[in-house]
């Protein structure tokens, strides 16, 4: 809202977003305060009702960067608890059959050896408790709604979203303005498809020497199971079936504590077919004897949705500019390769961290672009393995799987990495549809309710809530579009990209109507990347709205 007083607090240093990588950063930059001897006062946002709410991953994670962060993370008592014993991969060759690939053809970039089965939202929880033991200031249920910018267009700091605003945009009885939070630098950490990254990018033009960034929709459950099926440790990767006519991805299954697993589909969103639904896709995969082996009998607790960035080294941006840094999946630090993104997130956010405390110790006032980012990130190990899996996704998308497999084996264990070419795949998602006349409607089974559930069960297990006297968080830059282009030439694919039921088009005839359910949303991004018209800008509700995953 314009004109609206606001108070103002100052920091050193600003952190978007309380994900492995701007944990990292806060904790690192305590971290070198203390050794130092130094004062120094950082900041921590959080959307998310609490650290962890909006957190979804597998997620089975290596512990590299935790290992450098705290090297004594198991005496303080982290949540990596389940070490990976036994590793899987299986290709589905329809509903009813699969081959499991031996394990001296898997791709070494696969192997899970000395990783461990976690929950990152408990992972994150128990790194903000090492944060505020630090000294950090986390304040969880806060938008960073806009950015905050110096008269020569340098980042300042953010502006906290503005609570008690009704859906006409006028203020409530309960209205609360947001407030300025002022930075000598600001850590950007909002994770994949940020809502002031995307402007970021656009403002300091950081993907202007870049490859397109991909995408895909990754969707969870989390599952307790009859304890005779339960193989604590186990760890099944999987691709194939149900995905087909040129649409890719992979499926997850991992057997974590407590008689409980994880499952999971990872969509590409460089899908072309615009009657694809991720989220039925997920439901049928559950009905393959692979996954209904352990899933048969048991309970859904919880779900969720959460797009990732997969572009990898060559979709890498600039990730420094005047008065700010960016960091792990706001910048596309995710190895694809691997299917983690937790190690690399979390150094990342380590080396900005080293990056402006070196500047602060050093007398800095704020501000400047601090191009020593980009080489303390090019003479890191994570710099060398993003590099070493830069053909990996590239290849599946110009390969397809047997070739893109065969390639990327080639690539990762015989050659670790070091072929002298680099595959390139400049398009992007979003263009990749194709009109709706070029395929035919895909008729999804019905949910039985007992391996596979409709959408709106589904959300109500993500628990997710908005205030619903609130302007719609999901923007339209042209209404007309949706019945117009989308109607006519895609048959409206948001209808069925959307995990969470968010869009519908209602009524028949000269009848209908695009409505949108904002209160449904989970967060996913989904939207704001697959709309073929890029029509869709998510931006943040009220804080603390959206969904709140338990041990996801």
């Amino acid at each position: 809202m314009e004109n609206v007083e606001r108070d103002a607090m100052e920091f050193d240093v600003v952190i978007v977003g309380a994900g492995p990588a701007g944990l990292a950063a806060a904790c690192r930059l305590m971290q070198q305060a203390q050794e130092a001897g130094q004062a120094l006062s950082v900041c921590l946002v959080e959307k998310g009702s609490e650290v962890g709410a909006h957190i979804l991953s597998g997620a089975v994670i290596e512990s590299r960067a935790l290992d450098e962060l705290f090297p004594d993370w198991q005496t303080l008592g982290a949540p990596l608890t389940v070490s990976v014993v036994n590793d899987e991969l299986h290709l589905l060759r329809d509903g009813q059959r699969s081959v499991q690939i031996p394990h001296a053809l898997i791709p070494a970039t696969m192997h899970n050896d000395g990783n461990y089965i976690v929950s990152l939202g408990n992972v994150c929880r128990w790194l903000a408790e090492q944060a505020e033991g630090l000294g950090v200031e986390v304040f969880p249920g806060f938008t960073a709604h806009e950015l905050l910018l110096n008269e020569d267009g340098s980042v300042a700091g953010i502006i906290t979203g503005d609570m008690g605003v009704g859906a006409d945009g006028e203020p409530k009885d309960s209205f609360t303005p947001g407030m300025e939070l002022r930075a000598k630098y600001t850590i950007f950490a909002e994770g994949c498809r940020g809502h002031l990254g995307k402007q970021l990018y656009s403002q300091f033009k950081l993907d202007a020497e870049s490859d397109a960034q991909h995408y895909g929709i990754g969707l969870k459950e989390l599952w307790d199971i009859d304890p005779a099926k339960h193989q604590q440790g186990l760890v099944v990767h999987g691709s194939g079936w149900p995905l087909e006519g040129g649409t890719s991805g992979g499926f997850f299954l991992y057997h974590t504590e407590g008689n409980q697993v994880v499952v999971g589909l990872i969509v590409d969103l460089n899908y072309s077919n615009p009657y694809v639904s991720p989220y039925d896709e997920f439901q049928r995969l559950k009905h393959h004897p692979l996954l209904a082996q352990y899933l048969a009998g048991g309970k859904r607790v919880a779900y969720g949705a959460r797009a990732i960035a997969k572009g990898g080294f060559n979709a890498l941006p600039k990730m420094h500019f005047p008065g700010g840094l960016l960091v792990g999946c706001e910048a596309g630090t995710l190895n694809f390769a691997k299917i983690k993104g937790t190690h690399t997130a979390m150094k990342s956010g380590m080396l900005a961290a080293e990056e402006v405390f070196a500047a602060l110790a050093a007398g800095d006032s704020g501000a400047k672009d601090l191009q020593g980012y980009a080489q303390r990130f090019q003479d890191s190990w994570l710099y060398e393995e993003l590099h070493s899996s830069r053909n990996f996704g590239p290849a599946l998308h110009k390969f397809g799987a047997y070739l893109g497999g065969a390639f990327n084996f080639l690539d990762q264990n015989i050659f670790k990495g070091k072929l002298p070419l680099t595959l390139r795949d400049n398009h992007h998602d979003y263009a990749q549809l194709r009109p709706a006349s070029e395929f035919t409607p895909i008729v999804y089974p019905k949910p039985d309710g007992k391996l596979s559930f409709d959408k709106l069960t589904s959300v109500f297990l993500s628990n997710t809530n908005h205030e619903e006297d609130q302007p719609c968080h999901l923007r339209l830059k042209d209404p007309a579009i949706p019945l117009g282009q989308n109607w006519r030439e895609y048959a409206e694919p948001a209808q069925r990209y959307c995990p969470a039921g968010v869009y519908e088009v209602v009524g028949e005839g000269d009848e209908l109507r695009f409505q949108i359910n904002a209160q449904n949303c989970v967060h996913c991004k989904t939207c704001d990347i697959k709309d073929p018209a890029q029509n869709i800008t998510w931006v943040t509700p009220e804080g603390g709205g959206g969904p709140n995953y338990p041990n996801m």
